[in-house]
């Protein structure tokens, strides 16, 4: 245990929020970052992530060498079957029972040169017509390469799915993970629908550009490779043709992509902004309702809808001029071929098939180079996910806990603060050199204004924010050599805004204690009541809760935490405004449960509502972070100070309405 004398403890700096104030820091603060994006890191980390699966993307590869390859070869079997049917056509039609040689020789002596040397490049049988024993061997053949190239190619696609599939499933967890460990300050700077997008849009689109890109990318460079060899064993003059598109489409896929980049991550960028505020105006659709501000509302989601239309726009559009250029260099090449492949065949440099051979493979090989620069375009996307979730992964996260940490297994409550001191931001002190003993068992209220640092101080003690200086103690154990897992199980929490989730009423009074029996469940809500109006619901304990509880009022929410509370049996309690949403009969009720529940358990009970702690055993007065009062009820009113008169106002201010409205004409 550290000496109390102490500084803070190492590393403990401050953590910027907002200004002024006792809550944490809002989401106005949100700013999109705006440093320059870096494609090839974002792709490269995404690359790394692929390592564990480097043995079936090995398989992959072998899978694609041999699809690709017996794809290949399809084009150049099949311009031998044209040539059969070619040579047998003019094979008939030569005289029979005279040699190829012969004929040729004829042509030459009638002066038909060009035929003949058309005639000496190709095999002929005069009289003979078409070998279709030889064709029909040829086409089986052919449909033999293609079913075993398509199913090499479903096989890649299935192991490839798989690998994608376990890769982002390695992502969503190191994200999962990586939320659990970020420090309250990065969801209090952050809109919720900024970070949900970041988990479920950018992760889903990085998949799918896994699963899909990835094996056509790897699919299109090997046919580039396997095309150009075959190629170059037909004609290299026209291989030669055909490689002036690569640095044009190189040229034209590098100029498009780099301005399709930054519209990309605009896109995501506003996509996730875009989410963050659907979320905040449908959760409290209600309330912007009640204040009229549908049209605001409205407005700017008509804002950020039009700027995620416009980088959506953008980036689409300046990616998708890729296809249509190059379908341009794609049929520029094609004719340059069809002309010199014709010239080709009528001297008798080239065969007819292998013209025809050599077009489908002209296609083969655009293609692939067209499919590559699309598959950019989706990398471009890709990275730009990449690259928000991995900022998110990078983002700093909380103190790490101690090596060796110290477990209390029995907890009497002895709560101490010694010269804490606390600050969103370095400018601005909220809470200076605060000293607090709170004994086993004690009820401690705390009150003040709104800012007076109230939440702050729970936030603290929960380490939900860590102290600049000064120790926090439990029965004499700092709270810096226990693990946050271990330290806030101690506590049980009853807030202000009641939180349920999607399941039973019996779910979410379990919610406070892993493995507890119905009877458990049933005797925490009977204690809280519960009880009553669970049972009076068409499915009584089985009633499903939906998202936002409405099949339940306010007040009953905070029953349900309460019960949740009560089920937890912690030796700490932490009551924040636990009965702000209840009436006067429910609060009776409630004040007795907790009286039931906080014997002998040291709680820290925040009210604006000074009638519900009178009988604490200590009220703090806070103000601007600091402790002006501090005694009992008794004790506080008799001082006429602060409490004083916030206690007084809360009387006088109903009794002057009163007044005032007896006074008024009936």
């Amino acid at each position: 245990m550290r000496n109390p004398s102490q500084s803070g403890p190492p590393g403990r700096g401050f953590r910027p929020g907002r200004p002024g104030g006792g809550g944490p820091p809002g989401h106005a603060l949100m700013i999109p970052a705006e440093k320059p994006k870096d494609f090839k890191g974002a792709i490269k980390r995404l690359a790394a992530m692929l390592k564990p699966d480097h043995m079936r993307i090995s398989v992959v590869l072998a899978l694609s060498v041999v699809s690709v390859t017996f794809s290949v070869l399809g084009p150049k079997i099949l311009g031998n079957a044209t040539n059969i049917l070619f040579e047998g056509v003019v094979s008939k039609q030569l005289p029979a029972g005279v040699t190829q040689a012969q004929a040729i020789a004829g042509l030459k002596a009638k002066g038909e040169n060009t035929l003949a040397k058309m005639f000496s490049a190709m095999h002929l049988h005069p009289g003979s017509g078409v070998d279709f024993h030889a064709l029909g061997r040829i086409l089986l053949i052919l449909v033999g390469l293609y079913l075993a190239s398509a199913a090499f190619g479903w096989l890649q696609q299935y192991i490839m799915a798989g690998v994608a599939q376990r890769t982002v499933y390695r992502l969503r967890q190191r994200v999962d993970e990586k939320l659990a460990r970020l420090p309250l300050k990065y969801f209090d700077e952050h809109a919720r629908g900024d970070v949900l997008s970041r988990m479920t849009n950018d992760i889903d689109n990085i998949s799918q550009s896994l699963q899909q890109s990835l094996t056509q990318l790897i699919t299109a460079a090997l046919t580039i490779v396997g095309v150009l060899v075959m190629m170059l064993t037909i004609s290299p003059l026209l291989a030669a043709i055909s490689l002036l598109t690569v640095p044009i489409s190189f040229v034209i896929t590098i100029f498009i992509a780099k301005r399709s980049q930054k519209q990309f991550a605009a896109q995501w960028e506003r996509t996730g902004e875009l989410n963050g505020h659907v979320e905040e105006m449908f959760s409290g659709h209600n309330v912007v309702k009640v204040f009229g501000r549908q049209q605001e509302a409205i407005g700017r989601f008509d804002e950020q809808n039009e700027q995620l239309f416009q980088a959506s726009f953008k980036a689409q559009f300046i990616s998708g001029i890729i296809q249509p250029v190059m379908n341009v260099v794609g049929n520029l090449n094609y004719v340059a071929i069809a002309v010199v492949g014709g010239l080709g065949v009528a001297t008798g440099r080239i065969s007819l098939g292998g013209v025809q051979a050599f077009i489908q493979y002209a296609r083969q090989f655009t293609m692939p180079i067209t499919q590559t620069a699309s598959i950019m375009n989706v990398l471009q996307s890709t990275a730009a996910s990449a690259e928000r979730v991995f900022e998110l992964l990078d983002e700093s996260e909380e103190e790490p806990d101690p090596a060796e940490p110290v477990v209390l297994s029995q907890t009497r409550g002895h709560v101490t603060l010694d010269g804490v001191s606390f600050r969103y931001l370095p400018d601005t002190p909220l809470i200076e050199d605060l000293n607090l003993d709170v004994k086993a068992g004690a009820t401690v209220a705390i009150v003040g204004p709104t800012g007076a640092g109230k939440t702050t101080l729970v936030n603290l003690l929960l380490r939900f924010y860590d102290i600049d200086s000064g120790h926090i103690f439990i029965d004499g154990v700092d709270t810096y050599q226990m693990t946050r897992s271990d330290l806030r199980r101690l506590f049980g929490m009853v807030l202000q805004d009641a939180w349920l989730f999607t399941g039973t009423i019996r779910d979410n009074i379990g919610y406070g204690r892993e493995g507890a029996t119905d009877e458990e469940v049933k005797a925490a809500a009977r204690a809280a009541r519960v009880d009553h109006f669970a049972r009076a619901l068409p499915d009584g304990y089985d009633t499903v809760l939906d998202e936002d509880a409405t099949t339940v009022s306010a007040g009953e929410k905070q029953l349900l935490t309460i019960a949740r509370a009560i089920l937890a049996d912690p030796q700490i309690l932490i009551l924040d405004e636990a009965t702000s949403s209840v009436d006067t009969r429910t609060e009776v009720l409630i004040q007795e449960a907790m009286a039931e529940l906080m014997k002998d358990r040291t709680s820290f009970v925040i009210a604006h509502r000074l009638s519900t702690i009178r009988g604490a055993d200590t009220i703090l007065v806070m103000d601007h972070g600091r402790i002006i009062e501090q005694g009992t009820h008794e004790e506080l009113l008799a001082a006429h100070g602060f409490y004083d008169e916030l206690y007084t106002s809360q009387f006088l201010q109903p009794l002057a309405e009163e007044t005032n409205g007896s006074a008024r004409p009936s």
